[in-house]
């Protein structure tokens, strides 16, 4: 069998705060194959970030490993594009230069850098907006500028923490299919944290389900739907299907409740 891209074994967290300590993660173990979509849904405070962080390298695990390539990640993981939930922009910097700024901190060639940035803005829509600064774009605009910086360097991995929650469900749709477009044509591995069932269904090659604090996982299910995959789509009976069956396994764990009159 191949080696997986990222692989995490047995990896528990734990915080110590003023008032004692903090459990967030119990032992998750999972791996995600090269060229995969993965998504993680589960409730708040469930550990999803903290686990994101712990594969980024950014945070080190209270026991257990985490190995990219085979080989464990014992500090920040560069080769890298991470995309959170608020966009992270520099006001002062213009769509275009935002996106540079990649380029700018790991020195790559600047030339061949912009020119793949401005191919990067044209694939979301934005090769009219190179010059307008982030007090100008909407929430989606922002993002999607975001996530053309992120693929910039062209790394092999992408972490993303909820880097649609903040947007309207129109702008959500649309983000979606400008995410799975980008993903196709380059083949990521993908690591998505999301709150939305449907979305982790819409994206994922996998979806892991957490149970609330400490978080574990739950259940690991696989999205078996063709792809490029569209939104008329999302009423299909397979679709549909996927998204009751996560709802049932969270109503299960109890992160889902119904109230009977």
């Amino acid at each position: 069998m191949m080696q997986p891209f990222v692989q995490v074994e047995q990896v528990s967290k734990t915080f110590t705060t003023d008032t004692g300590t903090v459990e967030a993660l119990t032992p998750v173990s999972f791996a995600v194959p090269e060229h995969r979509f993965l998504s993680i849904l589960g409730p708040s405070g469930c550990g999803k970030s903290t686990l994101l962080s712990m594969i980024a390298g950014l945070l080190r695990p209270t026991a257990g490993v985490v190995k990219i390539r085979g080989a464990e990640v014992r500090s920040p993981f560069t080769n890298v594009g991470i995309v959170f939930q608020r966009d992270l922009l520099l006001d002062w910097r213009t769509v275009l230069s935002n996106v540079m700024l990649q380029a700018e901190i790991r020195k790559l060639d600047l030339v061949s850098a912009r020119e793949r940035a401005r191919q990067l803005l044209a694939e979301v829509g934005l090769e009219k907006f190179e010059g307008a600064y982030p007090f100008e774009l909407s929430g989606g605009m922002r993002q999607r500028t975001a996530i053309c910086r992120a693929f910039l360097h062209d790394p092999p991995l992408l972490l993303m923490d909820e880097p649609f929650a903040a947007l309207d469900a129109l702008t959500r749709d649309q983000m979606s299919l400008d995410l799975q477009t980008m993903w196709e044509t380059r083949r990521k591995t993908v690591v998505f944290i999301t709150h939305s069932v449907a979305e982790a269904v819409f994206l994922s090659d996998t979806v892991l389900i957490m149970t609330a604090r400490p978080g574990r996982i739950h259940t690991s299910l696989e999205i078996k739907l063709p792809r490029p995959r569209t939104l008329a789509m999302r009423e299909s009976i397979d679709f549909l299907r996927y998204t009751a069956e996560i709802t049932d396994v969270l109503k299960a764990v109890g992160i889902l409740r119904e109230h009977s009159r």
